[in-house]
């Protein structure tokens, strides 16, 4: 069961950050923003169908994807000191990351 909620995770979270990059660069007109975001959501979406097909460590490549994010995104708020956008995505990658670990060790 918990392994099932974790692979779902990687969808929402794929759809998310994905979201995210497209606000940034309508909001910002940030190329950087939207690129990222783009890649990021599709390095989940792929971990998402490697889960999905019974890839044991698509968990795990989803878990290193989140820590990343973690470390871009705790840089972006240490720098601009402001939650959003940097510090809500900070949060969901860090619950993202305790779900992909959790995911593993149950499945």
């Amino acid at each position: 069961m918990l392994a099932q909620i974790g692979t779902w995770s990687l969808l929402v979270i794929a759809i998310l950050v994905g979201l995210g990059g497209v606000m940034g660069f309508v909001k910002a007109k940030s190329k950087a923003s939207l690129i990222a975001g783009i890649a990021s959501a599709v390095a989940f979406l792929l971990a998402f169908a490697a889960a999905l097909n019974g890839v044991h460590h698509a968990h795990m490549a989803g878990a290193v994807i989140s820590i990343i994010l973690c470390v871009v995104f705790g840089m972006r708020l240490r720098k601009t000191g402001k939650f959003m956008p940097s510090g809500l995505l900070l949060v969901l990658c860090a619950i993202e990351l305790a779900l992909m670990i959790a995911a593993h060790f149950a499945g």
